[in-house]
């Protein structure tokens, strides 16, 4: 008897500095790793993608023309759909769909126009009716697509993301090496990320701010905040970063800063976690979620309440050796955990 076929898209891979490129290879290695020749794996990709699992499954690249015809429609027994992009339409494909859900963030972002949040949802509804299961990335996803979209309660689940565990080469350097103790953030130099706010926690100390990845207009903010608080000569924007970077970062920095206003999941938080870092989360969307109770939580943004929230959390880290209850915490999301519950699934829309 021949293996179901399963078809896993992973055509938001493109940009190797995005975070559904982190989730793709993360849960793509897994699925893989796991699967124990339960399911014959194919992976939806396009061409350009700079990681291809080592080509331990069959690859169909991605056209354009694949959103109004796609030639392998009736050849998978299940499609799982990784994010709600899908340039390959749903409705293009026969067998089980699912849809994993990574946010509907438009709706919490100040400034969104309702016209705009109104074609978002019914874009997503559309998908969402020619699917069988959608999973959302964290329970804070999962109460804010049935909050707009409650007719798909009975065929929605969450599985959490997994985060990779970053090791550091020894004796490796960074591109750019602080000088001294130092603050670490990540992701894309956007208003929502909150990079803006976080210049101020430099005031009455000596630490040193690193800020990596893509760079947008809102760097000019960035800078601006830095000046006003007068560390402007402490932060240092590195632009997008290596891997190897990345862990080096994690690991010796002091503690990680994130302050974000509309996150599905984070998984820069469990990255950090797993090093055993304090973490400073801003109280909203999906964040308290995933940092727990081992994190520590701006719930605004005043500069004397930021300031008052990290220096207490500091010396409570330090005072009462927390970083093995936040290694302990950050163990549960695992990508083997996910991909062995989206195996699961597969096997269970096909009963």
């Amino acid at each position: 008897m021949s293996k179901p076929s399963v078809l896993v898209t992973f055509d938001s891979m493109k940009n190797p500095n995005s975070g559904y490129f982190s989730f793709g290879k993360g849960l793509g290695d897994a699925l893989i790793k796991e699967n124990s020749n339960r399911f014959k794996l194919t992976y939806y990709m396009f061409k350009n993608t700079i990681y291809f699992f080592n080509r331990l499954v069959e690859i169909i690249y991605l056209y354009r023309w694949h959103r109004f015809f796609f030639p392998f429609y009736n050849n998978f027994d299940v499609v799982h759909f990784t994010d709600q992009t899908c340039r390959l339409r749903p409705y293009r494909v026969n067998g089980k769909k699912i849809m994993t859900i990574h946010d509907i963030n438009k709706v919490h972002l100040p400034g969104s126009k309702q016209h705009k949040i109104d074609k978002h949802i019914n874009k997503l509804r559309s998908y969402m009716a020619h699917c069988d299961r959608i999973v959302a990335i964290s329970q804070f996803v999962a109460d804010d697509v049935l909050r707009f979209i409650p007719e798909i309660k009975g065929k929605l689940s969450v599985i959490h993301n997994g985060a990779d565990k970053l090791y550091v080469t020894e004796n490796y350097e960074p591109t750019y090496r602080p000088k001294k103790a130092f603050l670490f953030t990540i992701g894309l130099l956007s208003p929502q990320k909150g990079f803006h706010y976080i210049p101020v926690l430099l005031q009455g100390n000596d630490y040193e701010l690193v800020i990596s990845g893509i760079e947008t207009p809102h760097k000019a903010r960035i800078l601006e905040e830095a000046e006003k608080y007068g560390c402007l000569d402490r932060l240092t924007l590195t632009g997008p970063i290596a891997d190897e970077d990345k862990a080096w970062y994690f690991k010796n920095c002091s503690a990680f800063v994130f302050p974000s206003i509309a996150e599905g999941f984070g998984l820069p938080v469990i990255e950090a976690q797993y090093f055993g870092k304090p973490v400073f989360l801003a109280k909203a969307t999906s964040l308290p979620e995933v940092g727990g109770s081992v994190a520590y939580y701006f719930n605004n943004f005043e500069p004397a309440h930021m300031q008052a929230v990290f220096n207490d959390g500091m010396k409570d880290y330090a005072n009462n050796h927390r970083e093995a209850a936040i290694i302990e915490h950050a163990n549960q999301f695992s990508w083997e955990n996910s991909a062995g519950k989206y195996l699961a699934l597969y096997e269970e829309v096909l009963k």
